[in-house]
């Protein structure tokens, strides 16, 4: 089944797309913000500078027109020295009486300014400067502001200022341009760097990917090397690296029980096919058929056994599995476990004891799977126990923790082999002889009890001394 997703829908789904779009919308818009404050901010100040001086200007008319309110003339070589003197930013000022005639006017205001327009906008915003547009289209900011005249006043006059301020309109408009350009530059760069940074970002994933792409049941022992990568993704690696130990673990342990499956299962197999072609090679009598039935029912029962601890285990193992839990004396239950096995260790001449804690020892226990586990271990120890030996069965409690040990006075295990004596398969005979009868399974099917219980099973154990096995299970 082909996917309907075209070559720009899978670039649109990828990380780096979703990186590189993050970083170039951030990018632009942090520019965006930053540069449209700034021009906020230079259009506040400018309006305020000259706001300033259309208020010192307004100040200066009417302290004079208070202290001198007869000499106009004073007044007119004031405003003419002060606007000669501004080169960049022309004003003009018009002054008149409380009637509305003209007393004085800076010369020139009338062509840049329409005067009606200018007292109407005037007079709407008083005490307040305004934006007006002149006459030649450059731009103003203007007011009007009645000044009492004489001390003490006898009189008030108007007085209209208008400031020419079309060069600050020139460097906001050369900002908006530059404003323009960045925002263009940014719109290039942003996604390109955007890109550049996001593809260096994700190129440890990439590896990791690649490396995930290479590995199969037969070269499992590769692994990516995180140096150089960001904590995020080293640690990212590690967990990686570590599930690939695991799976490795696996793999070599599911070979070694396919291995293990053919071999215990081939050889009872073999031995009642080879009984069975011996038995028909000529005529026998009855005895002789009867001693080829019970050879032949002997491996069949030794089959069926490694059969049912095959699907303990892999019943053990299913999420699916529940224990029947019910309150167990556990003195009670290794003393019942002990009566089983005691013929059998009377037979080997093995002296087989308990030794419980004085206080009771109860918990909520699945019965049948801890005789079993019990079992199992007795059934070890009086196969590695010679004659004259002893086995003890004790149980205590510590911290609501149900103690079981079972330990041996038999050949016990070396070290090395200690780490895989609870692997299935797993005899600490490496020819793999049979006469005992056991499959290997006995401390598989422990270790799997107490895994179900929560629990543990530790052992410990010293060539030549004997060996120990204790069993950590919850009481409840």
């Amino acid at each position: 089944m082909t996917s309907s997703i075209g070559p720009l829908g899978r670039w649109w789904g990828t990380l780096a797309f979703r990186l590189t779009a993050g970083y170039a919308i951030s990018g632009l818009l942090t520019v965006f913000l930053a540069t449209a404050g700034l021009y906020v901010v230079l259009v506040s100040e400018l309006e305020r500078s000259t706001d300033l001086f259309i208020a010192d200007k307004l100040n200066v008319l009417g302290t004079m027109l208070r202290e001198r309110p007869d000499d106009i003339d004073a007044l007119r070589e004031e405003v003419e020295l002060e606007s000669a003197a501004r080169r960049y930013e022309q004003f003009y000022i018009r002054l008149l009486d409380q009637r509305g005639n003209q007393l004085m006017a800076t010369p020139g205001m009338a062509e840049q300014l329409d005067l009606p327009q200018f007292i109407a906008q005037a007079q709407s915003h008083p005490d307040r400067a305004i934006a007006l547009m002149g006459k030649q289209g450059k731009p103003f900011r203007v007011t009007r502001a009645a000044v009492p005249v004489g001390s003490p006043p006898t009189d008030t006059d108007i007085i209209q200022i208008a400031v020419d301020v079309s060069q600050k309109e020139e460097l906001l408009a050369r900002y908006r341009r530059w404003f323009g350009a960045i925002m263009l530059g940014t719109f290039v760069i942003f996604p390109v760097a955007g890109y550049q940074i996001a593809r260096r970002g994700i190129r440890p994933v990439e590896e990791m990917a690649t490396t995930a792409r290479h590995i199969s049941s037969s070269n499992l022992h590769e692994r990516i090397l995180p140096e150089g990568y960001p904590v995020e993704l080293a640690s990212l690696a590690d967990t990686f690296n570590k599930m690939l130990d695991r799976l490795e673990e696996s793999f070599e342990r599911i070979s070694r029980f396919s291995a293990d499956i053919a071999h215990d299962l081939r050889t009872p197999v073999n031995n009642i096919r080879g009984e069975a072609e011996v038995a028909l090679a000529r005529a026998r009598t009855v005895d002789e058929y009867r001693d080829v039935l019970g050879s032949c029912l002997e491996e069949t029962v030794r089959l069926s056994d490694l059969i049912g601890d095959l699907l303990f285990l892999a019943r053990a193992e299913s999420p699916l599995n529940h224990l029947r839990r019910a309150t167990v004396d556990v003195h009670e239950l290794l003393g019942s476990v002990r009566e089983y096995y005691e013929a059998s260790a009377a037979e080997g001449g093995i002296s087989l004891m308990t030794a419980v804690s004085t206080g009771p020892v109860i918990g909520e226990l699945d019965r049948p799977l801890i005789q079993r586990a019990v079992g199992n271990l007795i059934a070890n120890a009086l196969a590695h126990t010679p004659p004259g030996g002893t086995v003890i069965l004790e149980s205590n409690t510590e911290h609501s923790t149900i103690r079981i040990e079972v330990s041996d006075t038999g050949d016990g295990i070396p070290p090395e082999a200690l780490p895989r004596v609870f692997d299935r398969f797993y005899r600490v005979d490496t020819s793999r002889s049979q006469t005992s009868g056991g499959t290997g399974l006995g401390l598989a099917i422990v270790q799997s009890i107490m895994v179900l219980h929560g629990g543990r099973a530790e052992i410990a154990s010293q060539p030549g001394h004997g060996t120990r096995v204790t069993l950590h299970i919850p009481a409840a």
